[in-house]
């Protein structure tokens, strides 16, 4: 399976998105600290999402990252593609080259379960997945694990302060 980090941190990311820019942007530093994924990583995969149309920066104060379209009308496929990952457990890519410069004998086989895997995918909207309670109770927990540091990164002055004894 070709499935790496980028395109499951592409579907974590806006995930986070979709559950948070309900009210207002969000800031990729909150989403890192949320999801414990690098910045600058975030950075990267956020100039395809909005390439791709799927996210729209918000500037000044108050600022940060919405989505472009309703939750409803965004699939899982359709994030990985746009971070160019690619849904395909062959070896040679779909190029049916695999052995020799033809086809494997379980080329086929390979072939079905990346088309099961893209239909399955392709299936499923961040509306549905937001739906889910094991999103929401785990979206919550990260808010309440993540917070001081968010805050921390908004006011650095209060690491200080926090640091002092009473």
């Amino acid at each position: 399976m070709r499935l790496t980090t980028k395109g499951r941190y592409a579907v974590t990311a806006m995930l986070d998105l979709a559950y948070h820019s309900q009210k207002k942007p969000v800031t990729l530093t909150d989403i890192a600290t949320r999801q414990t994924i690098s910045l600058s990583y975030l950075e990267q995969l956020f100039a395809r999402l909005r390439r791709a149309g799927m996210v729209k920066g918000v500037r000044g104060p108050g600022g940060g990252y919405k989505l472009c379209r309703k939750t409803s009308e965004i699939n899982v496929a359709e994030i990985i593609r746009a971070v160019d990952e690619s849904i395909d457990p062959t070896k040679c890519g779909g190029e049916g080259n695999c052995q020799k410069h033809h086809a494997c004998l379980t080329h086929e086989l390979w072939m079905g379960l990346g088309e099961q895997i893209y239909e399955y995918l392709n299936k499923i909207t961040l509306a549905e997945l937001l739906e889910k309670n094991g999103v929401r109770e785990t979206a919550q927990r990260q808010d309440n694990e993540a917070q001081h540091v968010i805050e921390v990164h908004r006011h650095p002055e209060m690491a200080l302060t926090m640091n002092e004894p009473f």
